[in-house]
C-alpha cells in the first residue's frame, strides 16, 4: 500500500539516496529496564548509502490490546491510546518535516492518532501515528497517557508546540518485510509487532 503522508525527516537526505536495514542489536541501556524487556531482542538499523546510521528502532515483542476505540480513520483501533509500542535511537541530529530538530539520543514511541480538528486535513490517509518522547522522562511501560499528556511528552522531543511524530499504520497482510521506497521520497519499514504487520515511514517528506 502506497502512503504519502506526514513523516519525520531523520537526517538530511536527497530523494535519490538509498537506504538499507541491518540488525541493530539489543535495546539501548538508556531505556527503563521494564520497557527494554518488552521490546524485540534485536532491532532494525537504517543505514544510508555512505554507511552512516540514520536511526535504530525496536518495537514491542507483542502487540498490546484493549477495548476497540470508536475512532474513524484509525487502522489499529484496538491499541490503547498512549500505549508504548517501541523505541528509537538517533546517533546523529535529525529533523522533521516541520523543521523541528531532534537531538541525538533515545526516544520512546507511543501510539496516538491525530485529532479531527481541521488542522491536520490531508496529512495522511490514516490517523495512526507514533509520538516520540525522550526516554529519560518516560519510564512506565504500562502507562497510557491521554492525548493532551502525550502531546506534552512529544513536545519535549521536538522542543516546539508541535510534538515529534512518525507516521505509522497497520500494513497489508501480504506486505514484504524490510525497507521500501514509496512515492517520491518516503522510505517505509515494513515489519511486525507480534503477529500484526505494521508500516512506519522513517525517512521522507510530506507531499502537500
Amino acid at each position: 500500500m502506497r502512503r504519502v503522508c506526514l513523516t519525520m525527516l531523520l537526517c538530511a537526505a536527497t530523494a535519490a539516496a538509498q537506504y538499507k536495514t541491518e540488525p541493530a542489536g539489543a535495546p539501548p541501556p538508556e531505556l527503563d529496564a521494564a520497557i527494554a524487556g518488552a521490546l524485540q531482542k534485536v532491532g532494525a538499523k537504517i543505514v544510508a548509502a555512505n554507511g552512516s546510521v540514520v536511526c535504530e528502532i525496536w518495537l514491542r515483542a507483542t502487540m498490546p490490546s484493549g477495548p476497540k476505540a470508536n475512532e474513524d480513520g484509525v487502522t489499529l483501533p484496538a491499541i490503547p491510546h498512549g500505549a508504548l509500542l517501541g523505541a528509537i535511537r538517533f546517533p546523529i541530529p535529525g529533523s522533521e518535516r516541520r523543521r523541528q530538530s531532534l537531538k541525538p539520543g533515545v526516544y520512546t514511541l507511543r501510539f496516538s492518532y491525530y485529532p479531527v480538528d481541521g488542522n491536520h486535513q490531508g496529512v495522511a490517509p490514516q490517523r495512526d501515528f507514533f509520538i516520540l518522547s525522550p526516554a529519560a522522562g518516560d519510564k512506565d511501560l504500562n502507562a497510557t497517557p491521554n492525548f493532551e499528556a502525550l502531546v506534552d511528552m512529544g513536545r519535549k522531543a521536538s522542543g516546539t508546540p508541535h510534538p515529534a511524530s512518525l507516521s505509522f499504520w497497520k500494513a497489508d497482510a501480504d506486505s514484504k518485510p524490510g525497507l521500501e521506497k514509496q512515492g517520491d521520497s518516503d522510505w517505509v519499514l515494513q515489519t511486525k509487532i507480534g503477529d500484526t504487520p505494521v508500516a512506519i515511514i522513517l525517512i521522507g517528506a510530506f507531499a502537500g
